[in-house]
């Protein structure tokens, strides 16, 4: 089993916690700003570290006012706005546990999340206050805020809502600063994995403080810097990346309710934002704009080759790797070193990486291979899988090394180049999507008889699913009704672009479904 800390040994953040952290710049940054929120209409909201401290600190109380105790569950169920941080932070104050949860999430996903982390309590927007009450209709309460992601109300809160705004307004003197409990759990995130149901990872207090510390350092982030983001605040990057980056150097992040090609230049032309975050794409999207007079120094851009960023943009990129289950980079290029075109960069202080052949063996440099990755659970890696120890067990070998998944490719210079997820996962846009949940959904249908769900090539996602399936009765065509029984029980990235009826697969050994051909086959015809 991995490398876990033990009661009476040092780390990084012995007599450290969340709360910590935020009282700690709101004494040194007190009046700077720390984040501006820059709805999709409506004006900006900016709150300083002090301000922020303050609200963060009213809402615990009106928490605790309400029932919530340290170790509870709450669901935080909403897009990008200045209340999902409060939230967040607030369950922390408490020591109590968020849960963020995809809002792209079908009322099927939703209810598992709820069931599985066993919440009595969710906070949401009021455009998805009906989704979770269907989902969980056994909830002590739901609060809704005032707007949905700080654009105008169209659909407002039921009578028996909990307004965030009361929440808002709670007695500071039911949350005072509690005693740190570095390892205590603090978040839940539910990722796709090889399963056919995502997995709630577990980040302790340490693991969010390794997030801001080891992030801060690696993209460079100084006091002064104003980061950018709109990427959604319930995945690791902008939660981790962005924002407990931001959070421990004491500087500023503008963030946006969701990327809009039409406003993302003149938001960080406007608030002079020196660096980012962009995804594949984003940057796609971006193509052909008109560029204005910006500051940006640097983007992150992830595992793609910052050649074609610097070439149209001419903006210097950070390459790097990162995951739910590593909270911060343990992957990462230098800007003023030399490095290796296309690559992610070289492995990052307190993680150690192996590349493995099919054997199990360390490959040589140029040759590609399985990568592993070994850091401390509960600091530089995730805590565990929650309520779920036999996974906890399998993600890892006997020597605390984790299997990530992703192919890559070791270079001699110490760089690292990602050729790809492991065939069972799809990567649609920003979102990793494991086949076998959509075949799952397909099968519970009752219209097939066998399902294979691979990637097809997308001209601005880089693949969707496509769901191959022979039929139950052959007298009808079941392609309308598995699509509408898809987008009921998935989030809509999940559902496929295309369902193709089959009367029979391609086969391997003991006639199991032989995936590489149907992906050969796809990849022959143009992308989508």
């Amino acid at each position: 089993m991995s490398r876990a800390i033990v009661p009476g040994q040092l780390h990084p953040f012995v007599g450290r916690d969340l709360p910590w952290l935020l009282e700690a710049r709101a004494a040194t940054r007190a009046d700077h700003p720390f984040l501006i929120f820059c709805p999709q209409e409506g004006p900006e909201q900016s709150w300083t570290y002090q301000a922020f401290l303050g609200a963060v600190v009213k809402f615990a109380g009106g928490l605790a006012q309400n029932g919530v105790a340290k170790h509870d569950f709450v669901v935080i169920h909403m897009d990008n706005c200045i209340e999902f941080l409060i939230a967040w932070h607030g369950c922390a104050r408490l020591g109590a546990v968020a849960v963020t949860t995809n809002t792209k999430s079908s009322a099927d996903e939703l209810e598992y999340f709820i069931g599985h982390c066993g919440a009595k309590f969710a906070i949401t927007e009021p455009g998805f206050e009906a989704l979770v009450r269907t989902a969980a209709p056994h909830l002590s309460w739901v609060a809704v805020t005032d707007a949905n992601a700080g654009e105008a109300l169209k659909t407002p809160s039921s009578s028996s809502a909990v307004l965030f705004s009361k929440l808002a307004e709670g007695d500071p003197s039911h949350a005072p600063l509690r005693p740190a409990e570095p390892l205590l759990f603090g978040s839940v995130q539910y990722t796709s994995g090889t399963t056919s149901r995502p997995k709630g990872v577990v980040w302790t207090h340490a693991n969010a403080l390794w997030g801001g510390r080891m992030g801060s350092s690696l993209c460079q982030i100084t006091s002064d810097d104003i980061g950018h983001t709109c990427l959604p605040l319930y995945h690791t990057n902008a939660l981790s990346y962005s924002h407990l980056s931001t959070l421990w150097a004491g500087s500023t992040l503008v963030f946006q309710t969701r990327f809009s090609a039409s406003r993302y230049w003149s938001c960080v032309a406007d608030h002079g934002c020196t660096w980012g975050v962009q995804i594949p794409f984003m940057l796609k999207a971006l193509a052909g704009r008109d560029i204005p007079a910006h500051r940006l120094t640097r983007w992150g851009l992830g595992s793609i080759n910052p050649v074609v960023a610097q070439k149209n943009y001419g903006i210097p990129c950070l390459g790097w790797f990162g995951m739910t289950e590593t909270v911060s980079l343990p992957i990462v290029s230098t800007l003023s070193l030399p490095g290796r075109v296309g690559s992610m960069g070289t492995v990052s202080p307190g993680y150690e990486v192996q590349v493995r052949d099919e054997l199990g063996e360390p490959v040589e440099f140029g040759q590609s291979g399985m990568m592993w990755l070994r850091g401390v659970r509960g600091i530089s890696l995730f805590q565990e899988y929650l309520n779920n120890p036999d996974a906890t067990e399998t993600a890892f070998d006997e020597e605390g090394w984790f299997q990530t998944g992703d192919r890559v490719t070791p270079h001699a210079d110490g760089h690292i180049v990602f050729d790809g997820r492991e065939r069972d996962m799809l990567r649609v846009g920003a979102e990793n999507v494991a086949e076998s949940e959509i075949e799952r959904v397909l099968l519970a249908s009752g219209l097939v008889n066998e399902v294979a769900v691979v990637g097809k090539p997308h001209r601005m996602l880089d693949e969707v699913p496509i769901g191959f399936v022979t039929v139950i009765d052959l007298s009808s065509d079941p392609t309308s009704a598995l699509l509408d029984f898809c987008r009921d029980k998935l989030a809509s990235f999940k559902v496929p672009a295309e369902i193709r009826i089959v009367t029979d697969f391609p086969r391997v050994t003991l006639g199991k479904i032989d995936k590489k051909t149907l992906r050969k086959s796809l990849a022959e015809e143009p992308p989508l």
